[in-house]
């Protein structure tokens, strides 16, 4: 075998060239065969006239920066998918959909959806060494996908931040010998708060649930302590941001920023603790839960076993959008993360590791939680379906009550928000970081100044986040969280999952995988990101455009502009996906034919195209290998 290799360029034997203006060349790769099968790249350097702009600079010719070590990137990615919704979502799911039996479809979709989209991006970061965006060299025509997911990464970091700044503020607000929650005399609390030792069962008998009901201390602390809701009439009524919000607010952005402007060498040291906080708390709390009177009919409750649930398309769907969500492929974040991987790092046992760990800890968070609300229905003598409940109700409300029943309250409070809070800041920290490496990879400017981008970054959603803190913030916050990172992100996956399955083509980047691990995916894989993944995708997008109905926070219905102003955000992302596709169709030279070969085909093989040669993606064989 020979392969040439210049003096002056360094060329992996395995990794995708990567070309570079040091001097405007034309580059012919050739690819040659080893003894054993392994498929090298060889390269003829050919000077030609300069065509484009100034040469690179030295920062474009450095290696690509690399986890510390391997456990820096496994806490990352594990701190990313762990995130709030696996406390304050997840354990009410499996409760309200079967109970055990619900685990039946969410096991399903882990194997046949989950798992394969988790790994499919994995592989694809780690191999191109590159972000969402510049990813799409392998299939330029999808590139649009790629802004797709950083501006959805974007969007959900102007509100989620303030989430985490609710928790921020909970946790001040906890480091008092009495915790303000607990009675009726403060200066929020309005004339109709009622004391929570006189609700009982007897005294809900109008069809209200405990967690429905909004004159208890803690609801009336969230409601009108912090979010000020009372003093808005609705979305077109937000008012000016709350001081103490905004202090938060501003804590959390500089610890993302201080987090990240140091790239994964800096962001790698953070999870350490982000990461593994969750777990300890969560631990500490289901100990002392089970303790609690009432404790194991809540567990019981978290467990039964209702298969007739089943027959209920709604309770796939759940499962469906609950796996996907839940281990959150599709944002950018899990490409970003893996393009610093070392290029031979086994990235399909990263796969199996961390989307399992995430499973398991959806899992066990539910005895955390439900030996609490068993503990709750015990003390008030109502049934668990009447305290249990998800999302901000449970985490901000209900949990708090409880929590300031016990002895020692204070402490478990304060243990409590923690978990709330490095839940919160790592899963933000990976959102932010797949919109600096997915743009900065693609405007080397803002590569070079990452730090003053960051900080841009960090600022910007900091700004939009302002909105979300005001009197009538909520119904922002609400409509945000409903359409930014909805349909859209759906949408954006199955493209991603076709670009790479059908048109890159699942032999080749079953090739790809090959150069980095030195085995080939096995054919379960290759028939999930051909065929079954997609079709998961497509049926899930489906519903959730079926399903999906008028806004509304509790009794408040949204108007209908605000449902319009929705969608419009919604599409704002989407948009780039055929933009971009028509925008690359017309710049590129040519006939019809042959710009429709340079938008499907490899960057690295566009001379082939120039050259006339066959192009693998119009022949049949292409589109029926596995």
């Amino acid at each position: 075998m020979n392969i040439q290799v210049l003096p002056d360029h360094k060329l992996s034997s395995v990794a995708p060239l990567k070309p570079c203006n040091v001097e405007k060349k034309e580059v012919q790769l050739i690819l040659v065969k080893d003894q054993n099968g392994v498929q090298y790249t060889s390269s003829t350097i050919m000077p030609t006239p300069s065509t484009h702009g100034t040469p690179c600079t030295a920062e474009e010719l450095e290696e690509r920066e690399t986890w510390g070590k391997k456990i820096d990137f496994l806490l990352s990615v594990i701190g990313f998918a762990v995130d709030l919704a696996n406390v304050w979502r997840f354990p009410y799911l499996c409760y309200k959909n079967g109970g055990g039996a619900f685990l039946i479809p969410y096991i399903l979709f882990l194997v046949i959806a989950g798992m394969p989209l988790f790994y499919m991006e994995l592989a694809l970061g780690q191999y191109n060494r590159e972000g969402a965006a510049t990813v799409w060299k392998i299939c330029p025509v999808f590139k649009g996908v790629g802004y797709t997911v950083i501006i959805i990464a974007l969007y959900v970091g102007f509100y989620y931040n303030v989430i985490i700044a609710w928790s921020l503020y909970y946790l001040f607000s906890s480091m008092t010998s009495e915790l303000p929650w607990l009675h009726c005399d403060n200066a929020w609390n309005s004339p109709n708060c009622t004391d929570p030792k006189l609700l009982n069962g007897s005294f809900l008998g109008n069809g209200t649930s405990y967690a429905k009901y909004k004159m208890t201390p803690a609801a009336e602390f969230y409601e009108r302590g912090v979010l000020h809701l009372h003093e808005s009439r609705g979305i077109q009524d937000l008012g000016m941001p709350r001081w103490e919000l905004v202090l938060c607010l501003v804590a959390v952005v500089f610890l993302l920023y201080f987090s990240l402007w140091k790239g994964v060498k800096s962001s790698g040291k953070v999870v350490y603790i982000t990461a593994t906080m969750p777990y300890v708390v969560l631990f500490v709390l289901l100990i002392r839960g089970i303790t609690l009177p009432g404790a194991m009919d809540g567990i019981r409750a978290y467990l039964h076993i209702d298969f007739k649930q089943l027959n209920d398309p709604k309770v796939w769907i759940d499962a469906a959008t609950q796996i996907f969500y839940s281990l959150g492929a599709g944002f950018g974040v899990l490409i970003a993360f893996a393009s610093y991987n070392k290029f031979d790092n086994n990235c399909y046992r990263d796969a199996i590791l961390t989307s399992t760990v995430n499973c398991v800890t959806s899992f066990f968070s539910g005895f955390a939680i439900f030996s609490v609300l068993g503990y709750m229905a015990y003390k008030h003598g109502v049934r668990i379906e009447d305290v249990a409940t998800e999302g901000a109700g449970l985490v901000f409300i209900i949990y708090p009550e409880a929590i300031s029943t016990l002895p020692g309250s204070t402490f478990w409070a304060i243990v409590f928000f923690i978990m709330l809070l490095t839940l919160g800041i790592d899963s933000s920290m990976g959102g932010m970081e797949a919109v600096i490496t997915g743009l900065s990879d693609d405007f080397k400017i803002l590569k070079r100044n990452r730090k003053l981008f960051t900080f841009a970054t960090a600022f910007g959603t900091f700004l939009v986040a302002l909105f979300c803190i005001t009197n009538g913030g909520i119904y922002v916050l609400t409509l945000l969280d409903n359409y930014a990172a909805g349909t859209s992100i759906l949408f954006g996956v199955l493209i991603e999952a076709i670009g790479v399955s059908w048109f890159y083509g699942v032999d080749r980047f079953s090739e790809d995988i090959e150069r980095m691990m030195g085995f080939k995916p096995g054919l379960y894989w290759r028939l999930c990101w051909k065929f079954v993944s997609p079709t998961f995708l497509l049926v899930v997008v489906i519903a959730s455009i079926v399903t999906s109905t008028g806004l509304s926070y509790d009794d408040y219905v949204f108007p209908s502009w605000s449902n319009v102003i929705g969608w419009g955000v919604a599409l704002s992302s989407m948009m780039f996906v055929p933009i971009y596709a028509i925008y690359k169709f017309l710049s590129m030279p040519g006939t019809f034919k042959q710009r429709i070969a340079y938008c499907i085909t490899p960057e690295h093989e566009h001379h082939l195209v120039a050259e006339g040669a066959t192009i693998r993606q119009f022949t049949l064989k292409h589109w029926l290998a596995i």
